[in-house]
């Protein structure tokens, strides 16, 4: 496994952004794992955070792109973190875009978007917390590709949890990579969490005991995905 992503496993426990217990997933499902991505509230977890991205998304995507797309309302500043990150890191300036909830119908930046409106040919590439059954990219995509004539580069999500999609024996980001054309990929996937956290401690606690271990097994034998 690389550095990098060993590094960014660490980083989300010390951040309280990735949990184990059981949790309640927005799909219903019964987890024994949860990444919340608002658990990043400071300066420096921030700045951190879109180190991590930019760094995925050069090895992953090269430079070639134009604009960091973060859906309402975890990407948005996911999408303003990472943007300022790649600029110091590969001084590459890239522009920052995110939708609204709700459409804004007065001022001088009224309409759906925030951030730097999208151009006819600009290369984008979508920026998430992490994807479980894939719904918000039916919302999200529709909204890009009706915006402007734009290509979709991929998308780069923190977490990958490796389960199947609502309606699919495939994960949730191969689905949409199929659904929508564009490749998926992730800062560091399930597996890599449990081969890192599996028996090891963390600031003298081990998070994946075989207690949890086997709980995540379990999870994953009723909803894990084939690919």
């Amino acid at each position: 496994m690389e550095q990098y992503k060993q590094e960014f496993i660490h980083f989300m426990l010390d951040c309280g952004v990735l949990k184990f217990g059981s949790f309640t997933l927005k799909s219903g499902r019964q987890s024994p794992f949860y990444m919340n991505a608002g658990a990043y509230v400071t300066g420096s977890q921030l700045k951190k955070l879109g180190e991590y991205y930019a760094r995925a998304i050069h090895e992953t995507y090269g430079d070639d792109f134009d604009v960091l797309f973060g859906p309402a309302y975890k990407g948005i500043p996911i999408s303003v973190v990472t943007a300022v990150a790649y600029s110091e890191l590969y001084g590459k300036e890239v522009r920052y875009c995110s939708d609204r909830k709700e459409l804004k119908d007065h001022g001088a930046d009224k309409g759906g978007f925030i951030g730097s409106p999208l151009q006819d040919g600009d290369r984008v590439i979508m920026i998430e917390d992490v994807t479980t059954s894939g719904k918000s990219m039916e919302e999200t995509v529709p909204k890009v590709r009706g915006a402007a004539d734009v290509e979709l580069v991929g998308l780069m999500v923190s977490l990958d949890r490796e389960e199947r999609g609502l309606d699919s024996d495939r994960s949730a980001l191969s689905g949409i990579s199929e659904k929508y054309g564009f490749p998926t990929h992730a800062i560091c996937a399930m597996s890599d969490v449990i081969e890192e956290l599996h028996g090891r401690p963390h600031d003298g606690k081990v998070y994946v005991d075989d207690e949890i271990k086997a709980s995540i097994d379990a999870y994953y034998e009723t909803y894990g995905a084939r690919g």
